[in-house]
């Protein structure tokens, strides 16, 4: 899956799909009805390994549209879904493996007789697993499982350089053989990282039913996650729209830019790392003499670095025979002496 970009975006359409449909059917809704659902395309592993798999923010529950009158705005109602059980877990996997591999068969990716065989397994190869649960009002913890969806294929904490030619990666868990760290080059671990650079112009994070980006009841959907309870405290009720919104003075989606970097590195840019006080703008310099003369004081380099000329990679195969150490031109002398003179 991992050379056919197709088939990643139609096995995770796939599971979408039968997800959606199970979300219907446990509701009690109609066939209008639209699940919201977020997901992130990972192509690693933990070990710095290639391994495609997928991972979904599914709302449990199901949008439905509300009729519209004459003079009302579209609305929508929430249908929360029956819990989820291992039985029904196991149906949606075993509906998912049908339709991929019917899939695949379809689109010349295996052949017909090798799907008869491999829906015979008893052993699928598909694997779901649902267990991480986020409640409605629980902010931190739907942050927490966002962040943990969205991370990078490697973290640098665990990225220790011993020497020049050995590069530690330390593993978040050990593996089968008991292996805790990788031992790698410097050019071993460029193959590795290499490896997992998803390929260009596809997305990694996808929004998906009323979630889309023009999906029609997006805008009624998304107001079941407003805090328009902040003002008396108390939560939303799920089900229906609130009848009076609350008016804000500044729009949820402009924040700070301090609170964005806090957010994103963890750490307040506006406080001191010294001594822990905050910072506040003393003065704005734009001349160039006292910058360089701040600069040198605090031991900074005044200049910038010098910026190399662009070359391309070293042709190894193309790069010319070394030259021999001695002159073409000059005849070696022979090892024994040999008469050139004709004899008749």
């Amino acid at each position: 899956m991992e050379r056919e970009p197709r088939a990643i975006s139609a096995v995770l359409h796939i599971l979408l799909r039968v997800i959606e449909a199970h979300l219907r059917q446990g509701s009690g809704a109609g066939a209008q009805a639209r699940f919201g659902a977020v997901s992130f395309i990972h192509r690693f592993g933990a070990s710095l390994n290639r391994h495609v798999h997928y991972h979904c923010c599914v709302i449990d529950g199901v949008f439905e549209p509300v009729e519209e009158a004459d003079d009302v705005p579209q609305s929508v109602r929430f249908r929360p879904a029956a819990e989820l059980t291992p039985e029904a877990l196991a149906a949606i996997a075993e509906q998912v493996r049908v339709r991929v591999l019917r899939w695949f068969a379809r689109s010349g990716l295996i052949e017909a007789d090798d799907v008869h065989e491999m829906l015979a397994w008893e052993n699928s190869g598909f694997s779901l697993d649902a267990a991480v649960r986020v409640g409605a009002h629980d902010r931190a913890g739907l942050e927490r499982l966002l962040r943990y969806c969205a991370r990078p294929p490697f973290a640098l904490e665990r990225l220790e350089l011993l020497d020049a030619e050995r590069v530690v990666y330390r593993l978040p868990k050990p593996q089968r053989d008991g292996t805790t760290a990788l031992t790698l080059t410097p050019l071993e671990l460029i193959d590795h990282l290499a490896a997992l650079i998803p390929p260009p112009r596809r997305h990694r994070h996808r929004y998906h039913g009323v979630l889309a980006p023009n999906a029609p009841l997006r805008a009624a959907a998304i107001a079941f996650g407003r805090e328009v309870a902040d003002a008396t405290g108390a939560p939303t009720e799920v089900g229906s729209p609130p009848a009076t919104p609350v008016s804000r003075t500044r729009s949820p989606a402009r924040y700070l830019w301090a609170m964005l970097l806090a957010r994103l590195f963890e750490s307040l840019p506006l406080v001191c790392p010294n001594c822990g006080a905050d910072m506040r703008i003393i003065a704005f310099i734009t001349e160039a003499v006292p910058v360089e003369q701040i600069l040198t004081h605090i031991g900074e380099p005044p200049r910038p670095p010098p910026i190399s000329p662009a070359r391309g990679p070293p042709a190894w195969d193309e790069a010319p025979e070394p030259m021999p150490d001695w002159d073409l031109l000059q005849q070696p002398e022979p090892d024994f002496e040999f008469d050139q003179r004709v004899s008749w």
